[in-house]
C-alpha cells in the first residue's frame, strides 16, 4: 500500500507520497500560516492530502506528525509550541474531513523513528544500536526515544521532552508557563534572539553562522555551546543512549559535531564517554518519512 506522510511544522507543512518501500513518488511543501488559526491548518492539510492522493494509483494510508503530544485523559493535543493546536482533537478532526483513519504522532518521535529505520541510526556504524535518541532543534526543541525499533512514549506520552527541562532556574520565560526551559536557549528563535540582544542585528541563524568575524560572535557561540552541553549531557546522564541524532535547522551548524560534542562530553557524569552525536541523514524531510512509518 502507498503511504502519505504529513509533517505539520511551525512554519511549513510538508507532504509526501511513497510506495510501500518508502520510496518517494511525489512531495510538496506549503506554509503553515498558523496565525490564521486551527481551522486554516486543517484545511491546508486536507488540501495537501487530496493533492498527493491524486498521484496514487491506490488508496494510501495516512500518517501525520505534529508538535505536541496527545493527552491520555482528553485525547487532545498538549505541549505544542504551535499553540493553536493545544486543546484540539486534531486526529479526530482530520479523520472527519478526510473520511479516513489517520495515525498521529509527535513530530520528534517521527523524526527519531525515521532516522532509526531509514537514516543515520540505520547506517553501518549504528545499525546494531537498539537505543536511539533523536532530537529536534528548530522552531522548538524536542526529542524522541526509539528502543528496539519502536517509539517509547512513556507513561504519560511525554518521553523525550527534554526541551522543557529547566536549564536555568528562574531563566527565560517559556510559552509552557515555566521559566528556564532548554527550548528558550537553544531553539532557532532563541539563538536568533540572543544574537540580536548581543549584536543589535536581526539576522537569521544561517546569517549569524556566516558572520564569525563579528566581535560579538565569540560570546554568542560560547553561550550557545555551554547551554547545548549542559542540556544534552543531562540527557546522556539519564538515558545513556547508544547514539544521538540531531535534527532541525540548528543541526546544520557544523561546530556542534566537534566542539559541541566535546563540550557535552566534559559535563557527562562518567569517567569515559563516547556517545556518538551525529547529524541526521534525512534532512528536514525526516518528519514526513516518520509519518509514513506510523501509517502502517
Amino acid at each position: 500500500m502507498n503511504k502519505i506522510g504529513i509533517d505539520l511544522g511551525g512554519t511549513k507543512i510538508e507532504g509526501i507520497l511513497t510506495d510501500e518501500n518508502y520510496q518517494p513518488i511525489t512531495r510538496k511543501r506549503i506554509p503553515t500560516n498558523q496565525d490564521n488559526g486551527y481551522d486554516s491548518i486543517l484545511e491546508s492539510i486536507k488540501n495537501l492530502v487530496l493533492e498527493l492522493a491524486q498521484e496514487s494509483d491506490e488508496k494510501a494510508s495516512i500518517g501525520v506528525c505534529a508538535p505536541g503530544s496527545i493527552s491520555l485523559d482528553s485525547g487532545f493535543i498538549k505541549n505544542s509550541n504551535t499553540q493553536c493546536l493545544i486543546g484540539k482533537d486534531l486526529q479526530n478532526d482530520l479523520q472527519i474531513i478526510l473520511h479516513q483513519k489517520i495515525s498521529l504522532e509527535n513530530d520528534a518521535n517521527c523524526f527519531a523513528l525515521a532516522e532509526a529505520k531509514l537514516g543515520a541510526g540505520n547506517t553501518y556504524a549504528y545499525r546494531k544500536s537498539n537505543f536511539i535518541f533523536g532530537i529536534i532543534m528548530g522552531t522548538g526543541v524536542g526529542g524522541g526515544i526509539i528502543i528496539d525499533g519502536k517509539i517509547h512514549h512513556g507513561r504519560t506520552n511525554i518521553a523525550g521532552e527534554w526541551g522543557h527541562h529547566c536549564l536555568h532556574y528562574k531563566g527565560n520565560s517559556c510559552y509552557c508557563g515555566n521559566q528556564g526551559c532548554v527550548e528558550t536557549y537553544i531553539s532557532g528563535p532563541a539563538l536568533e534572539k540572543n544574537w540580536s540582544q548581543l549584536s543589535g542585528l536581526n539576522q537569521s541563524l544561517p546569517e549569524i553562522i556566516q558572520n564569525p568575524d563579528n566581535p560579538k560572535f565569540t560570546n554568542w557561540k560560547k553561550t550557545f555551546l555551554d547551554n547545548f552541553a549542559l542540556s544534552l549531557s543531562n540527557v546522556i546522564d539519564i538515558l545513556d543512549p547508544d547514539v544521538i541524532v540531531l535534527g532541525g535547522g540548528v543541526s546544520n551548524i557544523d561546530f556542534l559535531y566537534d566542539q559541541g560534542k566535546n563540550a557535552v562530553y566534559e559535563k557527562v557524569f562518567s569517567d569515559t564517554v563516547d556517545t556518538p552525536i551525529v547529524k541526521n541523514l534525512l534532512g528536514d524531510s525526516a518528519g514526513v518519512f516518520g509519518a509514513c512509518l506510523i501509517s502502517d
